[in-house]
């Protein structure tokens, strides 16, 4: 740090001090924080609330150069390492939630749980042995020679009910949604 950032012979500190060292630590201070937490908001966070730290506690400080800036660094240092132990404790508690899913897999099954319905109601409206056939391949996982011999039909016939099936439902169902209908049916 420059001398001409702090007044460091009287300790006190102006409003252009806290400025001047603010500008010349904020930003390699957020990059220290976030290597060690990897997260930028954060790390913005503690990087402010150094300086805050600092003003609270700047005549207890060395106004030596050095000093602020390992006030500062350690400062940062400790803050960064508080979120890491915080977040493990908190992965710990939710792991050792059992049954208890986290938010984001709750959203992603609600979007599933939509998905599938909006693809379970247009299959509905398929007419009856077009939907019939199509649920025996695509649901219930059987070949085509299987469905034949159950329906007591040629496998010709369930190749074109499949394809017809397939017509309808891509008219019925958004491009995105037929999409999740082929990969849900290779599955």
């Amino acid at each position: 740090m420059e001398n001409n950032v702090l007044d460091i012979q009287s300790k006190t500190y102006s409003e252009t001090d806290l400025k001047n060292l603010f500008d010349d630590y904020y930003n390699r201070l957020v990059y220290f924080s976030y290597q060690i937490i990897n997260n930028k908001p954060q790390a913005e966070d503690i990087a402010q609330d150094a300086f805050v730290k600092f003003w609270d506690n700047c005549n207890h400080v060395s106004s030596n150069p050095v000093a602020i800036k390992n006030f500062l660094y350690s400062t940062v240092k400790n803050a960064s390492l508080n979120v890491i132990r915080h977040n493990k404790v908190a992965e710990q508690h939710m792991n050792s939630l059992h049954g208890i899913p986290a938010d984001e897999t709750i959203f992603h099954t609600i979007i599933r749980t939509e998905v599938l319905a909006e693809i379970y109601q247009a299959i509905e409206l398929l007419p009856g042995s077009c939907q019939q056939i199509f649920r025996m391949s695509y649901l219930d996982d059987m070949k085509n020679h299987q469905i034949a011999d159950v329906l007591g039909i040629s496998v010709n016939t369930v190749k074109t009910q499949k394809q017809r099936a397939l017509k309808v439902l891509r008219g019925n169902l958004s491009p995105e949604l037929f999409v999740v209908l082929i990969a849900f049916s290779c599955f």
